[in-house]
């Protein structure tokens, strides 16, 4: 999106003049006597807390003769209402007292880890609301009650010994996934109760249908040498029934932008929705299993709306977690119904303690920040200093999406971090490049719109250019490469195997998307070219999960609420189609343990055609998009530098080595010039 098409935000309703509480005690704090339970509701005139012992109205409990708790049951179905009028399995109730700024407190003695509860908050007009804990970082089915967590009974074995991997920032490849994609297709090797779950990530040597040819899940990621894996929602969100998922892994399937518990794992990915402590435990151990195969986790966050107006906070603060115009309403800039006000200081507090919560309790080495143009800077900023002053904290990620669906309501001089608040931004805080996707394949909204690769490569060569080397200099640029992440496709919108097909064939069919045979022979030309073009670009390279073996979701482009069976990794595909899987391989390794990639100048060697050639330190890359051959003069590769130091350097010690058309790599230079294979990405270096 370009500056001009920026329209300023809607005029909003001014912050209420609330106290703000500075302490860390909010939620339920377990120790080795009993609970204290503190909530923070400064308009409230009363609040009851009520204790329960299941995690939701359908379930009950069942003893043996002797009173001892055994499996809990479903009675009445899944627990879906917003209150319970019955109180089912209600076992005591106490009221808060007043505490320091507009917070409400209780200590229960006797009272701990396993406990379910919820809240009726009452105000001064005579109203009341039933709510969960908003601070809570425990849930039972469905996230309708809360749950006192002693963590420290929810670690795996071994959590202590639990270290975030080294990896440099030059190194950095991010894998994009979902939790469930990563695992539900049948071939996947994983066992059938474990697939789409948080346990899927902790089967170390996983293969096609079990036979030990192609690897699959964890062990695949450790051949293609991916350094980080940037996991979708796995917060408690709003649109799953939970409950389904005991008895069907596959129970239905949702991104999860929709959140309901921020501090609480999605009960879905567990193999026990009902027990609390259940979903806590399996997703330190994915998170574990993912850190022993040396991969980073990053978790994509989405602190921008919330999975309805009717939430926790708007039932506890009514009128102060979301934004309002005006005259009252909701602000809509997320297009989910309603935007968070970040900008209100015990928001913004909120989502400093809850990112530096999963980063202390969960070992998260990174966060996304979905929507973070509806995010206001102060509050990026905040939440980058206090990962910092966290042991290890400043080698742990932040990057976002810097742009919003709509315009938001904002007070006059706040500033969001959206493109033109990059430069408010702590300079460890990244962007998604989306200059460099519409470049290279075309328009994001306009499917058949082409672009680089698509059928306008003579249109964005100069664009190619400036992406290469990570838009130093013009508008689309940042403070620092390291800020920018440059990607080609991601969750939203078309795959880039859905779009090469979109835009390069006048209607496509289904022997396009399968990848299969020599007519695809164009779209596997781009999609080799594609990866060379982001993994030697100036910044982080990111790729959506699947790209590398051409992932197709048959034209549809958000595919949110899709079936598991068009979201899913098929991973049998990726055995059929290892040469490609080979090639972002390759292109991986030829990054690592080299930082010029990552943030070195490129040297563009000018020229008036489609080609794209540059240096980055020891290497020359070149890129031809045409079907035919074309040169590269070796002289021209030469460093600015002292003439007759230049001219010393002889041109044709340059060797190719890699070629995306391994049946056409060139075998060196002839006569003085580098041969540019049809629809080739090469790297060359000199071969003394």
């Amino acid at each position: 999106m370009a500056v001009a098409d920026w329209t300023p935000a809607e005029p909003a309703l001014p912050c209420p003049d609330y106290p703000v509480y500075t302490d860390g005690d909010l939620g339920a704090t377990p120790d080795a006597k009993g609970t204290t339970f503190r909530v923070w509701a400064p308009t409230a005139s009363g609040v009851t807390l009520r204790l329960f012992a299941t995690g939701s109205a359908g379930e009950e409990i069942v003893t043996d003769h002797a009173g001892r708790l055994m499996d809990i049951t479903t009675i009445d179905g899944p627990y879906a209402a917003d209150d319970d009028p019955c109180a089912a399995g209600l076992v005591a109730t106490h009221e808060l007292t007043p505490g320091a700024d507009g917070t409400w407190l209780v200590r229960c003695d006797g009272v701990g880890h396993g406990v379910y509860y919820d809240y009726i908050v009452r105000f001064p007009d005579g109203t009341e609301h039933r709510t969960a804990d908003p601070w809570a970082r425990g849930a039972g089915v469905n996230g309708r009650r809360s749950m006192v967590v002693d963590l420290s009974r929810t670690d795996p074995k071994g959590w202590d010994e639990d270290r975030r991997p080294h990896i440099p920032s030059h190194d950095l490849v991010i894998w994009e996934t979902h939790i469930g994609d990563f695992s539900n297709d049948p071939h996947s090797g994983v066992p059938f109760e474990h697939r789409g779950t948080y346990l899927a990530f902790t089967y170390p040597n996983t293969s096609v249908d079990g036979d030990g040819e192609f690897p699959t899940c964890v062990a695949y990621l450790k051949r293609l040498g991916v350094t980080a894996v940037q996991l979708m929602p796995f917060y408690d969100y709003g649109s799953i029934d939970e409950s389904l998922a005991r008895d069907d892994p596959r129970h239905g399937f949702n991104w999860g932008y929709d959140p309901l518990n921020y501090n609480v794992p999605e009960g879905s990915y567990s193999t026990d929705p009902f027990d609390g402590e259940v979903r806590i435990r399996e997703c330190k151990q994915m998170i574990q299993a993912l850190h022993k195969a040396g991969i980073k986790v990053i978790m994509d966050v989405v602190y921008n709306h919330m999975f309805s107006t009717d939430n926790w906070f708007e039932r506890m603060i009514p009128g102060y977690a979301l934004r309002r115009r005006e005259d009252g309403s909701f602000a809509d800039g997320s297009a989910c119904t309603n935007d968070v006000a970040t900008e209100h200081p015990m928001m913004r507090k909120y989502i400093v303690d809850s990112v530096t919560y999963w980063a202390r309790e969960y070992h998260i080495d990174g966060f996304r920040f979905d929507l973070m143009g509806l995010i206001d800077v102060d509050t990026m900023n905040a939440v980058r200093s206090a990962l910092d002053q966290l042991p290890g904290g400043a080698s742990i990620s932040m990057h976002g999406e810097p742009w919003a669906a709509r315009e938001t309501a904002l007070v006059k001089g706040t500033i969001l971090a959206d493109k033109r608040g990059m430069p408010y931004l702590s300079p460890r805080i990244g962007m998604f490049c989306d200059s460099t996707r519409d470049a290279v394949r075309g328009h994001v909204f306009y499917q058949k719109v082409p672009g680089y690769l698509t059928g306008a490569a003579a249109d964005y060569a100069d664009d190619i250019r400036h992406a290469e080397d990570g838009w130093r200099g013009t508008l689309s640029g940042t403070a620092a490469v390291g800020q920018l992440i440059q990607y080609v496709s991601a969750h939203d919108d078309l795959t880039l195997w859905d779009k090469l097909c979109a835009t390069m064939r006048p209607l496509p069919v289904e022997a396009d998307y399968a990848a299969e045979g020599e007519r695809c022979e164009d779209l596997m030309h781009a999609n080799r070219l594609a990866a060379g073009i982001v993994f030697t670009a100036a910044g982080v390279p990111f790729l959506l999960s699947g790209e590398e073996f051409a992932r197709t979701k048959h034209g549809v482009s958000d595919s949110f609420r899709s079936p598991v069976e068009l979201n899913q990794l098929d991973w049998r595909r990726a055995q059929r189609l290892s040469g490609l899987v080979d090639h972002y391989a390759a292109l991986i390794r030829l990054r690592q343990g080299n930082p010029a990639y990552f943030g070195g100048a490129r040297m563009i060697v000018p020229r008036d055609d489609e080609v794209v050639v540059f240096r980055v330190g020891d290497d020359c890359v070149a890129i031809n998009p045409t079907g035919e051959t074309r040169v590269q003069a070796a002289v021209q590769l030469e460093m600015p530098g002292p003439y007759d130091e230049v001219a010393k350097i002889a041109p044709d010690d340059w060797q190719c080595i890699y070629c995306s058309e391994p049946d056409a790599a060139p075998a060196g230079v002839e006569d003085r010039q580098l041969p540019l294979p049809p629809y080739s990405f090469t790297v060359w270096r000199r071969s003394r």
